[in-house]
C-alpha cells in the first residue's frame, strides 16, 4: 500500500502525541521499576507485570481520547476497532524478562499504521528517557537525527540477537552459528534495544528468529528512517514474514543468503 500523505501539521501532531504516549507510559513503568510488582505468567508462559498492563491501559486511554476513530492493537489487551484504517500498535514493555531482572535493556514500542503500512514507530527507554522516533525517511533520538553506520562485511559487524538458542528453534541454527563465528562481536543485547543500537549506529545486525506483530511494527519506520534495511528472516516483508533482521544495509543481502543456505 502507498504511504498516505500527511500534512506538516498532522505529522507534527502525531509525533508530539507519540511523545505524550511515551511520557505517560514511562512514568508508570518507572514507578514499578525494581519494586512494587509481582510477576504473572501468560498463556504462552511469558511474564507480565502490573507495569505492562497499566502502561498499556494509559496509552489506550489517551488514543481513544485524542484519536477516537483509530484502532488499537496492544500486547496485553488485544484489538480495539480492528477495521479502522489507522491502527496504533503497542508493546508497553518489550523485554519484560529484562525488566523483571532489574536490567535496562527493555523499552516501550509504539507504532502507527495506515492500511497495513507502518507510518511512524518509536522506541522509548523509560529509565534513561531516550525516545527514538522514525517515519521511514528520517529517525530522531531525542530530537537529533540518527543514522545507521556503514559496515562492509560480516567480519566487521557487531551482531546482536535476543536469545541465541531460540534461533535453532525457529530458523537454521547452524547457519546462524556460522555467521556469529564470523562476526567481529556477538552479543545478546536483545529485544527492542538491539534495534535501537542498529538505528543509532552502535551495532550492525540485529536478529530475531520469531516475533509478534506488536514487537515488530514500530521497528520498520525506525530502521528505514535511519537509512538501514529491515526484512523478515528470508528477506521478505518485515511486518508479516518470519522473524526480523535489521542491518545498516550494505551487508543485508549477503546476510540473508548466509542465514538461508
Amino acid at each position: 500500500m502507498p504511504r498516505p500523505v500527511l500534512s506538516p501539521s498532522e505529522d507534527k501532531a502525531l509525533k508530539e502525541f507519540i511523545r505524550l504516549l511515551a511520557d505517560e507510559s514511562g512514568a508508570i513503568i518507572r514507578r514499578y521499576f525494581r519494586s512494587g510488582y509481582t510477576v504473572d505468567s501468560k498463556s504462552d508462559e511469558t511474564p507480565v507485570t502490573i507495569a505492562d498492563r497499566q502502561a498499556e491501559e494509559r496509552m489506550r486511554e489517551l488514543i481513544r481520547k485524542h484519536y477516537p476513530s483509530h484502532g488499537i492493537l496492544g500486547e496485553e489487551y488485544g484489538h480495539h476497532q480492528p477495521d479502522a484504517p489507522f491502527q496504533w500498535v503497542l508493546d508497553p514493555i518489550d523485554g519484560t524478562k529484562n525488566f523483571i531482572s532489574h536490567g535496562y535493556l527493555f523499552g516501550t514500542l509504539i507504532a502507527l499504521l495506515h492500511e497495513q503500512t507502518a507510518l511512524l514507530g518509536a522506541i522509548h527507554q523509560p529509565i534513561v528517557q531516550d525516545l527514538l522516533i522514525g517515519d521511514g525517511q528520517t529517525a530522531w533520538l531525542n530530537g537529533d537525527v540518527v543514522r545507521v553506520r556503514q559496515c562492509a562485511s560480516i567480519e566487521e559487524a557487531v551482531l546482536l540477537t535476543t536469545s541465541h538458542y531460540n534461533v535453532a528453534n525457529f530458523q537454521n541454527g547452524a547457519a546462524f552459528e556460522a555467521v556469529a563465528q564470523r562476526a567481529a562481536r556477538y552479543h545478546t543485547w536483545g529485544d527492542c534495544h538491539g534495534y535501537y543500537l542498529v538505528a543509532v549506529g552502535g551495532a550492525d545486525i540485529m536478529t530475531d528468529p520469531v516475533m509478534n506483530f506488536w514487537d515488530r511494527a514500530a521497528l520498520v519506520p525506525i530502521i528505514e528512517g535511519a537509512g538501514g534495511r529491515i526484512t523478515d528472516w528470508q528477506g521478505g516483508d518485515p511486518l508479516y514474514g518470519s522473524g526480523v533482521i535489521a542491518t545498516g544495509g550494505a551487508i543485508h543481502d549477503d546476510l540473508i543468503r548466509l542465514l538461508n543456505p
